[in-house]
């Protein structure tokens, strides 16, 4: 009982104000944002194709140099994904970090509640380019190249055929630009990780380049069939809705009301027990 109540507070009072103030602040960023994009970046979008199955049988190069179908690296566990591109300087950089801090925070780790899959937009990029990005990102994410737990992190290479297999089935739309030397050599792209369950289908995208660690644990847990976590995990679960018009969890009022109720009604049974029962003196007499 008292497990619950704890669990309640959190829930109701932890998360309330937590998420509202967060999500209040995003928002407005997020907006201002929209209303300086460049034009371009229209077409660079992304569609949310929840529960789409991704091309497993398309073959990439790890940064290793192995050519393996996508598939290798799902079955156990879900997986974090990203598409960026490896020479990239700009925005690719600052979604990896934000990915890197974000996990840092879940108190899950690769190899054993996650994987983690990046894959190169550019056809251009080599396995040398992803040593070097993985790298970066280790370093990023803690964890040494020596760990067992960077055998679980796949930066990966592919020809074109297979970067539009994997971009149109995550809904992933990018384009080419003009980069400072006038070639076609950048890309226009969204800002986003994605979630995939372990048998390789799209099960959630989180915007931005700061994702709050909750989401990311949450959409790892609901990517797992809740197969990882805890108990505490699976009240804020139930307290949370994931909406994919914002790519994010947020708090759900009548689910947290309904908690109130129960707990309302399990508080006053209580009492009515409690008082209903009889001194040890009069039950003797």
């Amino acid at each position: 009982m008292l497990q619950f109540v704890a669990v309640f507070v959190v829930c109701t009072f932890g998360l309330g104000t937590a998420y509202s103030q967060q999500y209040a602040a995003d928002r407005k960023a997020l907006g201002s944002a929209a209303q300086n994009a460049p034009e371009y970046l229209k077409h660079a979008g992304i569609d949310q194709n929840l529960n789409h199955p991704l091309p497993l049988a398309d073959r990439f190069a790890d940064e290793s140099g192995v050519d393996m179908p996508l598939g290798h690296y799902f079955g156990k566990h879900p997986a974090m994904l990203a598409l960026v591109y490896f020479k990239c300087r700009m925005l690719c950089p600052q979604v990896l970090r934000g990915m890197a801090a974000s996990l840092k925070q879940t108190g899950f780790h690769p190899g054993h509640e996650y994987n983690i899959i990046v894959a190169s937009i550019d056809p251009s990029d080599t396995p040398a380019d992803a040593t070097q990005a993985k790298q970066e990102f280790l370093q990023k994410l803690g964890v040494p190249a020596t760990d067992p737990a960077a055998a679980s992190i796949h930066f990966l290479t592919g020809p074109q055929a297979s970067i539009n297999d994997l971009a149109a089935a995550t809904g992933f739309h990018y384009i080419r630009v003009p980069g400072p030397d006038g070639q076609m050599n950048q890309f226009a792209h969204s800002s986003v990780i994605m979630i995939a369950t372990p048998d390789g289908r799209m099960s959630k995208y989180l915007n931005g380049i700061d994702y709050q660690p909750r989401d990311v644990r949450l959409a790892l847990i609901e990517a797992s069939n809740e197969h990882i976590g805890t108990a505490t995990d699976a009240v804020l679960l139930y307290c949370c809705n994931y909406t994919p018009s914002e790519g994010r969890y947020t708090v759900s009022v009548l689910r947290i009301m309904g908690l109130a109720a129960m707990g309302s009604v399990l508080a006053l049974g209580t009492v009515i027990f409690l008082l209903g029962k009889k001194p040890a003196s009069q039950r003797a007499s």
